[in-house]
């Protein structure tokens, strides 16, 4: 049994994979900011120490979910999510490579510009256009920097779950208040089912010998538009009350991209397959973040 030490584990994943492995039986500890903050290098480094220390002989992994997350946040403060992103990161990551743990961090489609029109494969040089985006290129690269050998990077992107914020939910919460919604048509990515996620990283804690970088990112792609439709129509709603719009008509401090889609090749070389189809698991997930039967 090994003993993970799960970072921002109240978070829309965190509390997903929390479950999780406890499901399957994983000593789990987990932490949110307000216990253990990332930029706080003693605090770090004791959490770390003492996670060895507890599985020495099951061994130990850390998953970090925690991150400066806000986007247009970031922009006005970049080095407040610089604090979190990179050095709080980089922190974590030497002390698991002092600890001899192994280390999965959570990191996101954003590293990417999302000027390209074809899947981003996991060796496409990163092309950051946001202040998030930078950041959280720069906590990449302290990881694999630091853990060549047993350091993850599983980038994700446009995250759903049965707990916190997300599109999917606030769609079906918005569904029954309005005759119509107008939704983003000019925006691709890959609508990612929270619990599909939290299974790979067990998979990942329990394969052994997998490091550097995987998209975790349900497979195919859509816009927010096609995504809304979905969204209604496992409602039992009309689909055709969601109308497209362009993005330049939602005004945002920072611009999104607009092709955030991730390929899944890496994922061969571990002997796991890729994520299912995003459709696929938005229906199986329907149940518990749309609540319907």
């Amino acid at each position: 049994m090994a003993t993970w030490l799960v970072t921002g584990a109240d978070g829309v994943l965190g509390r997903d994979l929390v479950t999780m492995l406890r499901a399957v039986r994983e000593r789990v500890i987990p932490v949110t900011r307000q216990v253990l903050d990332l930029t706080d290098r003693n605090a770090v480094e004791a959490a770390v120490t003492t996670i060895a220390r507890i599985g020495a002989h099951g061994g130990a992994i850390v998953a970090n979910l925690d991150s400066w997350a806000d986007v247009d946040a970031a922009e006005v403060d970049e080095g407040g999510a610089r604090a979190v992103n990179v050095f709080g990161v980089a922190t974590l990551a030497r002390a698991c490579a002092r600890n001899d743990l192994r280390l999965i961090h959570l990191s996101t489609s954003y590293v990417f510009d999302g000027c390209g029109e074809e899947p981003y494969t996991e060796d496409t040089p990163v092309s950051p256009a946001t202040a998030y985006g930078r950041t959280m290129a720069d906590g990449e690269r302290a990881v694999l920097d630091e853990l060549p050998e047993t350091g993850v990077v599983l980038r994700t992107g446009w995250l759903y779950g049965e707990y916190g914020r997300s599109f999917v939910r606030s769609t079906a919460a918005s569904a029954a208040k309005r005759p119509f919604a107008d939704v983003i048509d000019d925006q691709w990515g890959q609508p990612t089912w929270t619990l599909d996620v939290a299974d790979r990283v067990i998979d990942i804690g329990r394969a052994g010998g997998v490091s550097g970088v995987l998209h975790a990112v349900n497979s195919g792609a859509t816009t927010w538009f096609g995504l809304a439709r979905a969204v209604y129509a496992e409602l039992g709603l009309d689909p055709e009350r969601v109308r497209p719009i362009a993005a330049d008509q939602v005004p945002r401090i920072v611009p999104r991209p607009a092709h955030s889609v991730l390929s899944q090749e890496r994922w061969a070389r571990f002997g796991l397959a890729p994520l299912r189809p995003w459709r696929e698991a938005l229906r199986a997930a329907a149940p518990s973040v749309l609540g319907i039967e």
